[in-house]
């Protein structure tokens, strides 16, 4: 608990000022609530009653020459406490809410940048919308936590000014006032033993149920094309009900909680009346002085009962702050280098020496998998559905780390490089063209953020996007919606290939880009595929072996290992998988074209029945 209060205050330092004058109002906040009852009491014992002045006002008044000055005095003493109050509290919620914000903004900025920092093996195990719901609803836990220390101190500066003045007019009221403190403190204790597992189970849940709504959200097309949007909604609605009902047991344990402590304080407060009637009527208390007894031990209690609700309320947080910091502690997989080297611009050789790797609860999915490429080489990485063609790929910018082996970059050791300049190093088209939400322009230039305007439409140009590009509404600040959702597959992915030339690194990684493309945007794509590879070194995972046939160095993998590699020529003229692959495309080419020519003749409304699907490969 210690350390993790620890953890959280760090985050206050860089507003060590703003805690300083939350410090001084707070104390200032508490002399005037301790001031506040007495401007009645005057009223009370000394412009309606007989009794003397107290001593701090004979220098200002004298009730010879009459009691209106008095109740003019009284009267602005009571605005001028309110005004003050009210200053007071305008002041502090700015200041609070300044620090407050500053401190939530930082917390989930370190969230935000370390959940980016965690290998896509982390990301693969964990649902994105609980992690959504860790940064934006977690991660104010910890300014919670911070800002329960001015209500606990303007409390604490209360109860002790309070319980000081009520000590001094009455030692018997003060002490029965203290009697419900062990009944409190027995409360707040049994409370948080038995409410943490049954918070941290209802954030579990609640965290469940934004998973849901994100995925949902995500995988929208998926849901409308096969009908399942009734399904999706009985699966949010009851994962929504079992986090609710959590919620509601707890709420209820909390307000059950907050009863024993309002009937605590008002079982103490019964007594002191009683006590404090009864010495009135004794006469060894004025009725102003009973009024003020009583004003402040409300006031008393008040404070107490404010520390022991923010002690239990802030067991919600504890949990919060818990769940926040175990992503926080979480250790990227992938880590920086103790001293990273950087390199400029590579050359693009690349040599795999020996590399094992296997997800977590598989096994096996590379194995003892060696190769070397030299600076401009294209290869081309084939093989059946599951042999380990993009995890092989993926291992050269580090989006996993292998269990044996190494990678050289240059003959660097790759795990020696800063992640930052091996990254630089590469540029990416994958298989499904991933667009953000803002304007064509934007999209291109997140390959090189400062290039100019310019360089930006080069760079679309050269990916034959620019032509598509000038016939949208807006052209290039033509927003694209959600995924680039506003454009067709062969678009966005012309758009990906802009933002690959705009980068412009020395090795380019080419995962499937035209497979789920038609015939004749392919052919455009491939042609600015061919232009962007030029003077780079080229990994290519290919679906259709016909556009391997210019590569360099064809590796055909089977179940984690590479059981062939040369050219294309060279591997179709030996029996072996390459030749089984290719035979196997080529008779299925023959049937479409027979078959497409078959459909012609037949005319419309007879088409062909002859499979069109594609070998896995």
């Amino acid at each position: 608990m210690l350390m993790l209060l620890r953890r959280v205050f760090r985050y206050l330092r860089p507003y060590w000022h703003l805690a300083i004058y939350i410090g001084v109002l707070v104390v200032v906040s508490g002399l005037v609530d301790v001031a506040g009852p007495w401007p009645i009491a005057i009223l009370i014992d000394n412009v309606l009653g007989n009794h003397e002045l107290p001593w701090y006002l004979t220098p200002f008044f004298h009730l010879e020459n009459g009691r209106v000055p008095l109740l003019v005095g009284v009267v602005v003493a009571e605005l001028l406490i309110a005004l003050t109050h009210n200053v007071l509290t305008v002041v502090s919620n700015y200041v609070e809410t300044t620090l407050d914000q500053r401190m939530v903004l930082d917390f989930r900025s370190d969230l935000f940048h370390h959940v980016q920092k965690l290998s896509l093996a982390f990301h693969d195990r964990r649902r994105s919308g609980m992690m959504i719901y860790v940064i934006n609803s977690q991660g104010e836990a910890v300014a919670t936590v911070v800002m329960t220390v001015p209500a606990i101190a303007r409390s604490l500066v209360t109860l002790v000014g309070m319980f000081w003045i009520v000590l001094r007019m009455d030692r018997g009221l003060a002490l029965l006032a203290l009697l419900v403190l062990p009944f409190l403190y027995f409360s707040v204790r049994y409370y948080i033993t038995r409410i943490q597992d049954r918070l941290m189970e209802v954030k579990m849940l609640e965290g469940e149920s934004l998973s849901i709504v994100h995925e949902a959200i995500s995988m929208l097309k998926v849901i409308v094309s096969f009908g399942r949007e009734s399904y999706e909604f009985n699966r949010f609605r009851n994962q929504a009900t079992k986090a609710v009902n959590a919620r509601i047991g707890v709420t209820v344990r909390q307000t059950l909680f907050s009863l024993v402590v309002n009937m605590t304080t008002a079982i103490g407060t019964a007594a002191v009346l009683g006590l404090g009637a009864y010495r009135a009527l004794q006469g060894r208390m004025t009725p102003g002085e009973l009024l003020v007894v009583l004003s402040y031990i409300a006031l008393v209690y008040k404070p107490l009962e404010t520390i022991t609700y923010t002690a239990g309320s802030l067991q919600d947080q504890i949990i919060s702050l818990r769940i926040a910091f175990g992503i926080l502690d979480t250790e990227p997989e992938v880590r920086e280098p103790d001293h990273p080297k950087n390199i400029a611009r590579s050359s693009g050789r690349v040599r795999f020496d020996g590399i094992d790797f296997s997800y977590a609860g598989r096994t096996d999915t590379l194995c003892d998998v060696s190769f070397e490429v030299e600076p401009g080489q294209t290869v081309a990485v084939v093989g059946p559905t599951g042999a380990g063609k993009t995890t092989l790929i993926s291992l050269l910018p580090r989006f996993y780390d292998p269990q044996a082996g190494r990678i050289l970059l240059d003959d660097v050791d790759i795990r020696e490089l800063s992640l930052r300049s091996l990254r630089d190093q590469f540029s990416l088209v994958l298989q499904e063209p991933l667009l953000f939400s803002g304007s064509v322009l934007e999209n291109i230039h997140y390959g090189r953020l400062e290039a100019t305007e310019e360089e930006v439409i080069e760079a679309a140009k050269a990916a034959n996007a620019h032509d598509f590009i000038e016939r949208l509404p807006q052209q290039y600040k033509t927003e694209l919606g959600e995924r680039g959702s506003q454009l067709s597959g062969g678009e966005r992915q012309r758009i990906c290939v802009a933002r690959a030339f705009l980068k412009d690194a020395p090795i380019l990684i080419l995962d499937e880009p035209t497979s789920a493309i038609d015939s004749k945007t392919e052919s455009v794509i491939l042609d600015a595929l061919d232009k962007l590879m030029l003077g780079r070194t080229s990994f290519m995972i290919a679906h259709r072996l016909s556009t391997v046939h210019r590569a360099d160095l064809v590796l055909v993998m089977d179940r984690g290992r590479i059981v062939q590699s040369g050219t294309h020529d060279s591997l179709v003229a030996i029996d072996g998988l390459y030749r089984q692959l290719h035979e196997i495309q080529t008779r299925q080419a023959k049937r479409k074209t027979s078959g497409s020519a078959g459909a012609g003749s037949l005319g419309a409304g007879h088409p062909s029945t002859s499979s069109t699907q594609e070998a896995p490969t």
